[in-house]
């Protein structure tokens, strides 16, 4: 069974977190690091992916960060858990749409675990509850190496979504988790149901590290360039 490094990275800014995945990316290329996972949640942040159009922004003048995954524009913040997995996709058969097709069941397992049934939608990507879109996924795969991934909206303040169409949706078509079962969640513990199921999905060996360790790693390698 391969071996995933996993790191609850924690509270990280945008920026810094789409650094440190590049960096990874790197490593993992030259095969000096296995598979890593982190799990991060951001501040407030409105990203673009690719497929972002201009009337996909409701609220002029808005702050976006124009970045390489595919998809549309969403918000990360408080309330979610970001997964970035850096996976050598060589060693997966090179096949983007099943790693994409992988995300979605990851994610669908993990709201099982909660009794939600989780769907995929043909032609689209990310994971719905009924009508309501409560899990999105934009990735970037370059020499065959994974970055980005998902956001699984746990507790998120929806009204974020207001300023933009998430995804090229409405922003009532949104929903969290909490919202889906009427109560509060412990994020570690989703986090926990979560890595369960990308280690059952992946069919790997989790092993985590601390924040520092990974930074750390990366911290040699920019110190090498």
């Amino acid at each position: 069974m391969n071996e995933t490094r996993v790191c609850r990275v924690g509270r990280i800014d945008f920026a810094r977190a789409w650094a440190w995945q590049e960096s990874l990316r790197q490593l993992r290329r030259a095969e000096q690091i296995p598979d890593t996972l982190m799990l991060v949640e951001h501040p407030p942040t409105y990203t673009g992916g690719r497929a972002t159009l201009p009337e996909h922004l409701l609220t002029q003048g808005l702050d976006v960060v124009e970045i390489d995954r595919g998809g549309s524009v969403t918000f990360h913040g408080p309330g979610q858990i970001v997964a970035y997995p850096i996976v050598d996709l060589r060693q997966r058969g090179r096949d983007v749409h099943q790693y994409l097709r992988d995300l979605e069941a990851v994610l669908i397992r993990t709201l099982g675990a909660y009794g939600l049934e989780g769907e995929a939608r043909g032609g689209l990507t990310g994971t719905w509850v009924g009508s309501s879109k409560v899990a999105s996924i934009g990735v970037n795969v370059r020499h065959w190496i994974t970055t980005h991934g998902l956001a699984l909206n746990v507790a998120t303040d929806l009204s974020h979504f207001a300023a933009i169409k998430p995804c090229g949706l409405g922003s009532e078509e949104i929903t969290t988790m909490a919202a889906l079962l009427g109560r509060e969640l412990d994020r570690r513990e989703v986090e926990s149901e979560l890595l369960r199921a990308y280690a059952d999905v992946f069919a790997c060996e989790l092993v985590e590290i601390e924040r520092s360790a990974l930074a750390a790693c990366i911290g040699c390698l920019e110190r090498k360039s």
